[in-house]
């Protein structure tokens, strides 16, 4: 049977196990304990070879930058340098971390929209390549910072440009509904006022529209914006922009299986896949033309391109492994039955509230336990050791990882489950709760999953141990690296008591 989740090179079925880059994915979950996160340094590299192919359909130089907010434990951030890109930061914290991992100041960018002056103090002291500038209060902050420090600080401004990308509402980001950014005229404004300052070296403009993008024309739109913006600045201001940055945002195909239980908007979201050189081609042919009908090629091949992706290099390239700690059964919401059904056991026997079998009922041979449209029978539930502690997205945007058993892989997926996370949360399911089509009703495993069987859910790279909490008085999982020569190493270790009250004053 043909697992529409392998993929050459990466995941594979051996003897029966789901293997990671050839490592038994099962073994490891024996040796450190679940939950577990294993990331491949091959998959990794793999997705930025990928996206350095834009370099050959645009005719100036680019420079790729991680969102190390999408994962930014630092042996991640060290296969990411080695690779031979550069970095991303949101905060003084990833800052820190990205210069620890080894990126010199050049290599970094740094975005947000609440940066403090300690953060602009130490962004301006490690020489980094533009702070991304959210306001014009925080322009004013960066200046006020720079002259203090005696020093020039490279910046690039955000832009707003109101452009809607088809994604989730809430990794929407350039909608003048969002957080992010100052109007474009904000930004003409500070141009104009600030581009002769010895203080602040206004290089680039900048805009993100938003995190898994379903539609690649979305990136004509914003190039186009982002090309028009700085021909207005150039004959404005004078100013010749020496980077333009097009954000991040490509997607992550999630439903290898193409899972027909989702509405099709939500399916349109969740399996987006398209080749980010192809996105760019089309952009950027769209400005070429637009650059030679305003006689500014001059301007476009004296750039830099700036991508900061981050999904769309870690999103795939992790895998969390997680063990049924419970089961249960009980009746589905839905009986098609006289009497009042209160129970339904392992042998099918429905119960009333009498305690008795109810009249007119079936026998147990003619009920089954369960059905996957879930019309009759008992619900299987599983109840795992990973929750939406280590998966915040799986709650507050009800996202999809796709499961399968890492024990049976080459098995028949075809049972369905009610599958939870262990926390003290009605929220904490893999299933749609909500009755709104943006989680399947079940997950399909194969048939008889019992507490112990180790599990694993795809494509939970991006955006899970980073958003990691101990909520529930529970642990950060382990880590574990399978390194591109197929040794795996330990990158995190997992939490301990102590962990739990380090900072806790008591």
């Amino acid at each position: 049977m043909a697992q529409s989740w392998k993929i050459e090179n990466f995941l594979d079925v051996k003897n029966n196990h789901l293997h990671i880059d050839g490592v038994d994915a099962v073994e490891l979950a024996r040796e450190h304990g679940t939950p577990l996160f294993v990331f491949s340094e091959r998959r990794i590299r793999h997705n930025i070879e990928r996206l350095k192919k834009v370099q050959d359909v645009i005719d100036c130089p680019l420079k790729i930058c991680y969102a190390a907010k999408a994962m930014s434990t630092m042996g991640i951030l060290r296969v990411v340098k080695d690779a031979g890109i550069d970095i991303e930061v949101n905060s003084g914290g990833e800052l820190w971390k990205a210069l620890k991992a080894g990126f010199a100041g050049e290599q970094i960018i740094f975005n947000g929209t609440s940066k403090e002056v300690w953060e602009i103090e130490n962004a301006i002291n490690a020489g980094i390549f533009a702070i991304q500038v959210d306001s014009l209060y925080e322009l004013s902050l960066i200046l006020d910072t720079a002259i203090r420090l005696k020093k020039r600080a490279n910046i690039s401004l955000r832009l707003v440009p109101e452009i809607e990308s088809g994604t989730h509402s809430g990794l929407q980001t350039a909608l003048l509904t969002s957080k992010f950014g100052m109007m474009p005229d904000e930004a003409f404004t500070a141009f104009r006022a600030s581009s002769d300052s010895p203080h602040l070296n206004l290089c680039g403009i900048h805009l993100h529209i938003g995190s898994q993008n379903p539609d690649p024309q979305v990136y004509t739109e914003a190039l186009v914006k982002l090309f028009d913006a700085m021909l207005r600045i150039y004959n404005e201001t004078g100013v010749k922009l020496k980077h333009i940055n097009l954000g991040g945002g490509f997607p992550v195909d999630y439903l290898p299986n193409e899972d027909g239980d989702f509405s099709n908007e939500r399916k349109h979201l969740l399996s987006a896949d398209f080749a980010p050189d192809a996105a760019i081609n089309d952009a950027w042919e769209v400005v070429r033309h637009a650059a030679d009908s305003a006689n500014a090629s001059q301007l476009v091949k004296h750039l830099t391109l700036l991508l900061e992706p981050g999904r769309s290099i870690i999103g795939d390239a992790g895998i969390c492994l997680t063990t049924v700690r419970n089961s249960k059964q009980r009746p589905t919401s839905s009986f098609p039955y006289e009497g009042e059904v209160v129970a339904a056991w392992a042998d099918g026997v429905v119960l009333s509230s009498s305690g008795n079998r109810t009249k007119n009922h079936p026998t147990a041979e003619a009920v089954p336990l369960l059905r996957k449209e879930g019309s009759y029978g008992a619900d299987h539930w599983l109840l795992t050791d990973a929750g939406f502690n280590i998966l915040l997205s799986m709650e507050t945007y009800k996202w999809y990882y796709h499961m399968i058993s890492a024990e049976r892989s080459g098995d028949p997926h075809d049972f369905p489950y009610k599958i939870a996370g262990p926390l003290c949360d009605g929220g904490d399911v893999y299933f749609d709760i909500e009755g709104e089509n943006r989680l399947p009703p079940y997950r399909m495993l194969p048939k008889d999953v019992s507490p112990g069987e180790v599990l694993a859910l795809l494509n939970c790279g991006a955006y899970s141990l980073a958003q990691a909490s101990q909520y529930n008085g529970r642990f950060f999982p382990a880590v574990i690296l399978i390194k591109a020569n197929g040794t795996h190493e330990l990158i995190r270790k997992r939490d301990d008591f102590e962990n739990l009250v380090t900072n806790d004053v008591f």
